[in-house]
């Protein structure tokens, strides 16, 4: 199992950001994907869920300003981040649970007040 997640950056309150998790090794389309958080001497945090069948859910945080998505032939899922926050800063990672956790390395997103 691999997840590689991308599309991090620097950006100012208010702005947004596509992240995205590219993953392979295991059958995608039936199973339940995350994004977490995690911000500098805090611990991880679920942010974002989507099920095989499309529902989702979110932490009440982001409720209205994330929106969580997946391409099944693409094998990738998406975090569409708006409206973000200084609080918002952290890595970014996404997460499958097959028997056990799989993790990606994360990206960096990083909001400027």
């Amino acid at each position: 199992v691999q997840l590689q997640a991308s599309g991090g950056g620097l950006v100012q309150t208010g702005g947004s950001l596509r992240l995205s998790c590219a993953a392979s090794g295991f059958i995608f389309s039936i199973n339940t994907m995350h994004w977490y958080r995690q911000a500098p001497g805090k611990q991880r945090e679920l942010v974002a869920t989507i099920n095989s069948g499309g529902s989702t859910s979110y932490a009440d945080s982001v409720k209205g300003r994330f929106t969580i998505s997946r391409d099944n032939p693409k094998n990738t899922v998406y975090l569409q981040v708006n409206s973000l926050k200084p609080e918002d800063t952290a890595v970014y990672y996404c997460h499958v649970r097959i028997w056990v956790d799989y993790w990606g390395k994360g990206t960096q997103v990083t909001v400027s007040s």
